[in-house]
């Protein structure tokens, strides 16, 4: 294992590691030979535009599904290490991805990075010598104290950070302000874990600062403002939209679910009955449940609302871009409404997004909370529909803003 490197932890962080090396292969437009530098692609997040030399949105591969390749191209020395987590749901997404990511000619290695007390040992000693010599690492969490514990044993050269959700813009706006890496729904108060972890924290944030000797990149789909000396790639989903699709339309609506509850952010009672609004007012059919949602709520929601609760087997972009999906998909906050319309680009899909009013907000939620999730909302494309939760009203309780 030479050459590149990447480390995820979740489907969607392997989802954008195969996005990444589409636009670093020769044949996607890009005009970059393995092992180069590649200039600034895709979109720029927000805006919708189509990366340069991408597939036409809508488009749909023709005969075999296209490689992350090009026929007779040799392809970069990229290797993808799962550091698999324990969650039943995530584990396996994870490995329906990887057996994507290996179709696309990628190797992958799993590695039971939790699987009990000597696992971490295990894993460093593994992870040694491809870790020493990585010419780059692309991880998917820059707040994972996993990935962090190796940045700071082996500090690489290039450095490439993908989008595992909105994290991305939260840890682009720290890097920035010179803060240290704390995720927006957790409080900034340190606990007796963190205390310990600090300066594996520390010395991991420097780590992931652009320095003398060493090169930064984001390759995202999100509005994120780039630090000082930091590479910012735009992700336009052009290997979603070249293996997959386009999709059949149903003519309802799907709902998108949200690990909100689960995280302690939103009230699971104001949050029901939204889902039930928001099905309601759209003639929603389905939905799907983010990998995070326990069974319990889920159940609720079924029973409540009739919505047929879907566990997607692969991240929603893939999902969606293989269809059936609604007209219509209708998400709280969450990426989804940055990532869909653009892997959905030309379909004639519609994207909207609810937003959460301060009301649902738990009295234990972070005080940063508020904030970040109208950021969410604000910055996505001007193609996607606001709408707006009206408490206490029995008709019109969801409207456009």
């Amino acid at each position: 294992m030479t050459g590149q490197l990447a480390f995820v932890e979740s489907p969607v962080q392997l989802l954008n590691v195969l996005e990444w090396a589409y636009t670093r292969s020769p044949g996607t437009g890009t005009g970059v030979t393995p092992g180069t530098e590649a200039p600034a692609t895709g979109t720029a997040p927000g805006t919708g535009a189509p990366a340069t030399g991408a597939p036409a949105a809508g488009k749909p591969a023709s005969g075999a599904p296209a490689p992350v390749t090009a026929p007779g191209t040799t392809p970069a020395p990229l290797t993808v290490v799962v550091l698999s987590p324990t969650d039943p749901m995530s584990r396996g997404q994870l490995r329906r991805m990887a057996q994507l990511a290996r179709d696309e000619g990628l190797t992958v290695h799993w590695q039971e990075a939790r699987d009990g007390g000597g696992a971490l040992l295990r894993t460093l000693r593994r992870l040694a010598g491809p870790l020493r010599s990585a010419e780059r690492v692309i991880i998917g969490d820059p707040f994972s104290r996993y990935v962090q514990l190796l940045l700071t044993l082996f500090g690489p050269r290039h450095l490439t950070v993908v989008d595992d959700g909105t994290a991305t813009m939260e840890f682009a706006a720290q890097l920035g302000r010179g803060e240290r890496l704390v995720r927006w729904h957790r409080k900034g108060s340190l606990g007796p874990r963190e205390l310990v972890l600090a300066p594996v924290t520390t010395l991991a944030r420097r780590r992931l600062a652009p320095a003398r000797g060493r090169t930064v990149e984001i390759f995202t789909s999100l509005p994120v403002e780039a630090p000082a000396g930091v590479e910012v790639t735009g992700n336009a989903y052009a290997w979603t939209r070249a293996r997959f699709g386009p999709p059949l339309l149903t003519g309802g609506a799907d709902l998108v679910g949200t690990s909100l509850v689960e995280t302690g952010v939103v009230d699971a009672d104001h949050y029901a009955r939204v889902v039930g609004e928001l099905a309601d007012a759209h003639g929603a059919t389905r939905y799907f449940a983010h990998r995070r949602e326990g069974a319990e709520k889920l159940h609720r929601i079924a029973v409540d609302t009739g919505l047929q609760v879907v566990r997607p087997e692969l991240p929603l972009e893939l999902v969606a871009r293989r269809g059936p999906v609604g007209r219509t998909i209708v998400s709280f906050p969450s990426t989804v409404v940055h990532t869909l319309p653009l892997a959905l680009a030309g379909t004639g899909v519609r994207v909207a997004v609810c937003e959460v009013a301060p009301e649902w907000l738990r009295a234990t939620a972070s005080p940063r909370a508020q904030g970040f999730l109208s950021g969410v909302t604000g910055t996505a494309a001007h193609e996607v529909d606001r709408l707006t939760a009206r408490p206490a009203r029995p008709a019109d309780r969801l409207e456009f803003g």
